[in-house]
């Protein structure tokens, strides 16, 4: 049975926690078009445009506007949806705003990881839960080779370590509370996703987007910083992978899982940057290169993703190229923003399953 694509999603229950955001948004498009009844908790959307509004995301789900810094309302939200399944994505996601917001980081991302799972301790019922935090969730020594979920937890700047902070939380949850017939509770560390629908600030992609669309040149900060570059779908397989995993009741998943790209698509900025011109054409200008100061950022990051590929099948479907041809795809297409979203959706889809069937 293909796990992207298996009908056990079909009449769950499913709560998305950040499901606004530009990965809640794609993973509640999935889950809705695999037939999960899906509620969202979640800020109003972050950026305008987003792509929760331009899909109409909200009409799809029973969509519930709250904090997860307020337990109260977590709480409310998870005994009325009764999930089975709870993916939890709400996140004060940036780093460069950590920096200027760090209380608020910490509040979203630590304590409302902890008011997610303590709402899951009281409320009972749930099966599996899959909390996103981040690759930037360890300890970055600025080395060559790639981190293993084995490695310590640290981070330079706010948003990074209150994701390594959330990473503990879990593991202590999981140890005290979940471990004798709870629920089952892993932990997710992406790379840098990108896709269509992105239009935070100080992203990479996305600041490239909108420099293009206004005919500008966009600027640059760090032409040589390396990232595990990877499109938001790779990520969100992964996750519904394992999420399928802790349904069926298989508690070695329960654990912390990294999904990066290919060691050889840990690209430097730069080579992002030539690649979208190259795939924009028309309109495109030429970078130039920020020189303000700027708080610190890390220059190297790569992540191992031999576990997932061993232990639970997973395996990346779509080169660094492929992706950023996508993304361009997806802005330059006219059409319903829903209906574009979901072409992409089906189209990986079906790519994933082959590349995974031959790895297999």
């Amino acid at each position: 049975m293909e796990a992207l694509v298996s009908p056990v999603w079909n009449g769950r229950r499913v709560l998305v926690t950040g499901h606004t955001g530009f990965k809640g948004s794609w993973l509640t498009l999935w889950l809705h078009a695999m037939g999960a009844q899906v509620t969202g908790l979640a800020l109003a959307p972050p950026t305008e445009p987003s792509l929760f509004a331009a899909a109409r995301v909200g009409a799809l789900i029973d969509h519930v506007e709250g904090d997860v810094r307020d337990l109260a309302t977590v709480i409310g939200v998870v005994e009325r949806a009764r999930p089975e399944v709870i993916f939890h994505l709400a996140a004060q996601p940036l780093v460069r705003l950590s920096y200027a917001q760090p209380v608020e980081t910490y509040a979203t991302n630590v304590m409302g990881t902890v008011h997610v799972l303590e709402a899951v301790r009281l409320a009972g019922g749930v099966r599996g839960i899959v909390c996103v935090t981040s690759d930037k969730c360890y300890e970055n020594r600025e080395w060559p080779w790639p981190y293993r979920e084995s490695d310590p937890m640290g981070g330079h700047d706010p948003y990074s370590n209150s994701k390594g902070c959330a990473e503990l939380v879990a593991a202590a949850y999981r140890r005290s509370y979940f471990d004798d017939g709870g629920p089952l509770l892993a932990t997710v560390r992406a790379g840098n996703v990108i896709g269509g629908g992105d239009w935070a600030a100080d992203r990479l992609v996305p600041d490239l987007v909108r420099a293009f669309e206004a005919g500008v040149a966009p600027l640059i900060r760090a032409p040589d910083a390396v990232r595990p570059w990877q499109h938001v779908l790779e990520a969100l397989g992964g996750y519904l992978m394992l999420g399928e995993r802790l349904l069926a009741g298989e508690r070695r998943f329960a654990d912390a899982w990294n999904f990066g790209p290919d060691a050889d698509d840990a690209r430097p900025v730069r080579w992002i940057v030539d690649r979208m011109l190259a795939a924009w054409g028309d309109g495109a200008v030429p970078p130039v290169r920020d020189t303000r100061s700027r708080p610190h950022e890390a220059a190297l990051l790569r992540l191992d993703t031999a576990r997932a590929q061993a232990a639970l099948g997973w395996h990346p479907a779509l080169r660094l190229g492929e992706a950023l041809d996508w993304i361009v795809a997806w802005h330059r297409a006219e059409g319903d923003a829903r209906q574009i979203t979901l072409q992409q959706i089906a189209h990986y889809v079906a790519l994933s399953s082959r590349v995974r069937s031959t790895a297999a």
